[in-house]
């Protein structure tokens, strides 16, 4: 068990005055490598979205090159700090295994100094969120989750470092995405009926803008020389009016942000505060791509630059993280199938996502392990399945699928389940789901791809959904629809037959988007329950995988020999990277 002594004692010990006592609260001990009272160059070394990607192969980076990066100052005697912005428990099976203690376990072997929480932190349900927060040897802040029960923020909004002769201060932002690129339920009380957690964004972001204005201030109150925005916001249009850039534009203070969220490999960019000052923001990718290297000169200014290569390790880091990856792909190596197909989340000819706005070929493939599942392993008669584009995560080259693979795929741990819902209830998904399509539409992770159905998307028709401020679904679309001439499958006759709207069908999916608010799909709350918690998502999706023919007594997984072969004129074709063409987009 950890000991440590409490502050009181500690500043009666150091003999701190009543003034520096005030600043104490926002400062937290000095970890090796940031401590000095002489003026000097700083560094800043930071990550963002790692996304639990630990099994690079040097000279790429991993927790254990970064570790000896940092170490590297430290023997120098050179100060520097090493920060996280956000998503770095969820991602891959090397997260999922364990609820993200394995990764907390690194970050702490590495010498993090302090981290923000991105919204996939979320992910394994607020408990779990708040006991990572505990886990780790370093603090989380975050200016804008607030305790609704108390008014209170849940964690620090600012945290004060003293380094180089100056006092550098992170003022940590969560997006307010969270809520529903999480789990909305995670946010809620226990029976779902009010939010006990919010993340303050607004409509028009300044509920987000006065929160982080507030942080700034009071940085500047504490005495705070640098100012850095440590945020989970991003840059993309889809996030506004939430994103960094947003944010740096309505407030002022700020001398540097370093980003997350968005995925972006931006060095250095020059963005203008609400008083015409310059602020440098930054963010290094994704999946450990780059780690960022901020350099705070003796005079102040501030320069960035991405690294995306390293030759160095702490050896005691890569132990760690070597002994729970041999773990991980011992449990899940297990050969299912083989395949000679490219599946594709990115679209091949741009090399763009393209799942959360298009139908793709591994879409199509889990959308049916889900359709599947039901009518084949639970003998359940499953009209419809739906799966969310932001739970399919990476593509998959031609070769051999493992357990491992399909949890590389859908990491999430979420449960699939079958609900009763009405034809209007599948309309209003579809809608819902459509609603930012079209040649300058923007990302989203709750587009559905489908199984057992077809449908168009007229781009051509403006979007008329009713959402609530955290984008969660409050009613149907007040305009024509965008979304037509959805049809669903009869496996009796063979045939995609017209939605019924007043008809009652049998949908498919996971629990995320059906039962727990997950992307903002609320239109199915209170509809009947037939079978839930059934099995895991990796786990129905290796099923179907290993429901295909076989050559030599291994599936191969291919059109022809998947088990919806059998059904006549079901859609297939997972051989075109665009899929079968259930999802007309016009």
């Amino acid at each position: 068990m950890k000991h440590f002594i409490s502050r009181r004692n500690f500043l009666k010990a150091a003999g701190v005055t009543a003034a520096a006592s005030a600043m104490a609260a926002a400062v937290p001990q000095a970890s090796a490598g940031f401590l000095t009272g002489k003026d000097a160059a700083v560094t800043i070394l930071y990550t963002n979205d790692v996304h639990t990607y630990i099994d690079n192969k040097s000279p790429k980076l991993t927790y254990a090159a970064i570790a000896a990066m940092k170490q590297g100052y430290v023997d120098e005697g050179k100060p520097v700090l090493l920060v996280d912005a956000g998503d770095h428990i969820q991602g891959t099976a090397y997260g999922s295994m364990d609820d993200g203690a394995t990764i907390i376990e690194l970050m702490n072997e590495a010498g993090y100094d302090i981290a923000t929480l991105g919204n996939h932190e979320f992910d394994y349900g607020m408990a779990r969120a708040k006991a990572i927060i505990k886990e780790a040897d370093f603090p989380y802040v975050s200016c804008n989750w607030v305790d609704l029960r108390t008014g209170l923020r849940v964690l620090p909004a600012v945290k004060l470092f003293p380094a180089g002769g100056k006092w550098i201060a992170f003022v940590g932002i969560t997006t307010p995405e969270s809520f529903t690129k999480s789990t909305p339920a995670y946010f809620m009380n226990a029976k779902q009926t009010k939010y006990i957690y919010d993340i303050l964004g607004g409509d028009d972001g300044r509920k987000l803008y006065d929160a982080v204005q507030k942080a700034i201030d009071k940085a500047k109150t504490l005495g705070a020389d640098i100012i850095i925005g440590l945020g989970h916001l991003g840059v993309d249009p889809s996030s506004s009016p939430w994103t960094s850039e947003e944010v740096i534009a309505n407030t002022t203070g700020f001398d540097a942000f370093i980003d997350g969220h968005s995925h972006t490999v931006m060095e250095n960019k020059q963005v203008y505060d609400a008083a015409g000052k310059a602020v440098t923001l930054t963010q290094t990718g994704s999946y450990l791509a780059n780690v960022g290297k901020m350099t705070i000169a003796e005079d102040g200014a501030i320069t960035t630059e991405l690294v995306s290569t390293a030759d160095v390790s702490d050896a005691a880091v890569a132990a760690t993280a070597k002994a729970w990856i041999n773990d991980v792909d011992a449990m899940l190596g297990e050969q299912i199938a083989t395949t000679d197909i490219n599946f594709y989340i990115n679209d091949p000819a741009t090399g763009k996502r393209r799942i959360r706005m298009g139908e793709t070929n591994l879409g199509d493939f889990v959308a049916d392990g889900i359709y599947t599942y039901f009518n084949e392993v639970e003998q359940l008669d499953c009209d419809i399945a739906m799966m969310n584009g932001g739970g399919i995560r990476t593509d998959v080259d031609a070769g051999k699928w493992t357990f491992k693979t399909c949890k590389q795929i859908s990491p999430f741990g979420n449960v699939a389940c079958l609900m009763s819902v009405t034809g209007k209830q599948i309309q209003d998904a579809l809608e819902f789901g459509a609603r930012f399509v079209g040649p300058e539409g923007k990302e989203n992770g709750g587009f559905l791809h489908v199984a057992g159905a077809t449908y168009e998307i007229h781009t051509d028709i403006p979007n008329t959904v009713l959402t609530d401020d955290k984008n969660v679904w409050m009613g149907s679309a007040t305009g024509t629809p965008r979304v037509q001439n959805v049809r669903i499958y009869n496996k009796k006759t063979g045939t995609y037959e017209p939605l019924d709207l007043n008809r009652t069908y049998a949908l498919a999916g996971m629990n995320y988007t059906l039962r727990n608010l997950g992307d903002g799909f609320a239109m199915f709350d209170g509809a009947e329950l037939i079978k839930d918690y059934v099995s895991e998502d990796y786990l129905v999706m290796s099923t179907y995988a290993m429901f295909f023919d076989a050559v030599n007594d291994v599936p191969v997984l291919s059109s022809a020999n998947s088990p919806l072969a059998s059904y006549p004129g079901y859609l297939l074709n997972y051989e075109n990277p665009y899929g079968a063409g259930r999802i007309q987009v016009v």
